[in-house]
């Protein structure tokens, strides 16, 4: 096991490695860099912060992903010489030739680090990265971190709300690779939607680099291609224990639909012959995972077929595993579908089909899964595919990357939107903990500061725009973010998915259910304190000496 998981993530680093080399930005980082290197400002200590404003799809919350992704990115960051040969050819032509000598030696053993942890409930204007170093290495981060943790947060918290909307019970399976934005977005979307919640991928290449779990069985055009009971080869099947002659399985199942058809009052000559042909064959390759769609043609009488080819595995000691709905009244077909199931166990004495489960997939979105939770259903798993990786509610998180410091000087971005303002000064970051140990108020402190204590009254101002001045009393607190990167090096354990899964799950179970609720949630309070605040205000008014702030509409 050990093997198996120190080569998945090696294979992982490679993927990062391939998908993200330093040239996977906006050129203008560039002309930027070579502007600070022609004026001698390109090792001067600067500070940026990456934020989003709001969070997405109307909620209160967002799961932070993607930092390990920026670490393998980091401790890899180098040019070669095609990297600067290429630059060479897009960059004006006045660019000194010198610059591209530094820039082939450029690297990140200056830069440091300091994140909230992955997979941790963020919330909006609170900075969740620090990256800290030489101007012009520092400068060009920026798109390519962006990048990383952009949609992996999304697609992250849009699993969660999945997750939330669906309630513990259901198994979850994420099957939309084939909607995503290219290969790069349904592979990120298979990863973080399992880390975010779900329990499966439809998604191969998820399963050998992330280690996700992977499932499926067969599709429609599976059942349309088989028309004829001649097709099914071979047309024998052993029982599972192997101790008797392979047995005449299409015969076998042709006395099952009998007995099945006579149960429930239907005709035999009902069935579809290709559908229950594509069954038989299917089950004759895989008489231990036998799952068939069955709605190709009409659910009944795909039921009736399925029920006779599951009760002709039962009889050779195999337990078949369930059916497939793709289309129509989920709930109603569902719970049809349970009591045929519970007649032929009980009829046939078959405890196999007491285990069987109904899987529904049919262009399922959150409010699909409220409406599961609200009818009554038979649903045990549910496959979402487009309105997952697609984040059709929200197709961006919008987060940032800006400049709070230089030289060891804030600065400040004042614009004439107030959202669009920035925080300035190198920070931390505190999670205030309330006595039920739910977190309650996030509070963002000048690094220099000593941090708030456990059982002392913190006054703070809120960063809403209609914040008054709070004056609270945590019982715990919690430091949130922690260096991750520094000379070169990561220096912070990097997490298994299933590690990061976990520590979302315990991070949302942390939140007080109503800042998880789906709709209408109450907001979570990010706060500035008196001593962060007084430098905000002394900035907006222009009162610092030096210039020290950036006004930018």
């Amino acid at each position: 096991m050990a093997a198996s998981c120190s080569s998945t993530r090696e294979a992982a680093e490679r993927s990062i490695l391939e998908r993200v080399p330093p040239l996977l930005t906006d050129l203008y980082h560039f002309t930027m860099a070579y502007a600070y290197w022609r004026a001698g400002r390109h090792q001067e200590h600067s500070v940026f912060e990456l934020f989003f404003r709001d969070n997405p799809f109307c909620g209160c919350f967002t799961i932070f992903a993607g930092v390990d992704d920026c670490l393998l990115f980091l401790r890899s960051f180098r040019f070669t010489d095609q990297d600067v040969d290429f630059l060479r050819s897009v960059l004006p032509t006045a660019t000194d030739p010198a610059f591209f000598q530094f820039l082939r030696s450029l690297d990140c053993s200056g830069v440091t680090l300091r994140s909230v942890p992955e997979g941790t409930v963020v919330f909006a204007r609170e900075p969740l990265m620090e990256v800290a170093g030489p101007l012009a290495a520092v400068q060009l981060l920026e798109t390519s971190l962006l990048c990383l943790v952009n949609y992996a947060s999304l697609v992250c918290s849009n699993a969660a709300r999945f997750r939330l909307a669906s309630g513990p019970r259901r198994k979850l399976l994420e099957m939309g690779l084939r909607r995503a934005q290219g290969p790069d977005g349904g592979l990120t979307a298979s990863r973080y939607s399992y880390i975010g919640g779900f329990d499966l991928t439809s998604n191969v290449r998820a399963g050998l680099l992330f280690g996700v779990p992977v499932a499926g069985t067969m599709a429609h055009s599976y059942v349309t291609s088989f028309t004829s009971m001649e097709e099914v080869s071979p047309q024998t099947l052993v029982d599972l224990n192997g101790d008797h002659d392979p047995v005449d399985f299409v015969s076998l199942t042709r006395g099952c639909l009998a007995r099945v058809c006579e149960l429930l009052g239907v005709e035999p000559g009902k069935i579809h012959q290709g559908e229950l042909a594509a069954f038989l064959s299917y089950a004759v390759a895989y008489p231990k995972n036998f799952l068939p769609v069955i709605d190709s043609y009409s659910v009944t009488c795909g039921l009736l077929s399925f029920c006779a080819v599951a009760l002709a595995l039962a009889q050779l000691g195999y337990r078949p595993l369930g059916v497939r709905l793709d289309s129509g009244d989920l709930c109603k077909q569902s719970l049809d579908v349970r009591r045929v199931l519970t007649r032929c166990s009980k009829h046939f004495s078959t405890s196999a089909f007491d285990s069987l489960i109904i899987v529904g997939t049919n262009n399922i979105s959150e409010q699909t899964m409220v409406e599961l939770n609200e009818k009554e259903n038979e649903i045990d798993v549910v496959g979402v595919g487009t309105h997952l990786v697609t984040c059709t509610k929200q197709p961006s998180l919008g987060c940032v990357y800006k400049l709070v410091e230089v030289r060891g000087k804030p600065r400040m971005k004042i614009s004439e939107d107030p959202q669009k303002s920035t925080v300035p000064g190198t920070k931390a970051v505190y999670r205030l903990i309330d006595a039920e140990g739910h977190p309650f108020l996030d509070l963002l402190c000048l690094a220099a500061e000593p941090p708030p204590e456990a059982g002392s009254d913190v006054r703070c101002h809120p960063m809403a725009a209609d914040g008054v001045p709070l004056s609270v009393t945590p019982v715990g607190v919690i430091c949130l973010r922690q260096e991750m990167f520094a000379k070169g090096q990561v220096t912070h354990p990097l997490s298994s998915t299933a590690e990061t899964k976990g520590n979302v799950q315990r991070s949302l179970q942390s939140l007080h259910p109503r800042h998880k609720r789906l709709r209408e949630p109450d907001s979570y309070t990010v706060a500035l304190s008196e001593k962060l605040y007084d430098l905000v205000t002394d900035l907006r008014r222009g009162s610092t000496k030096n210039n020290n702030f950036i006004l930018d509409n």
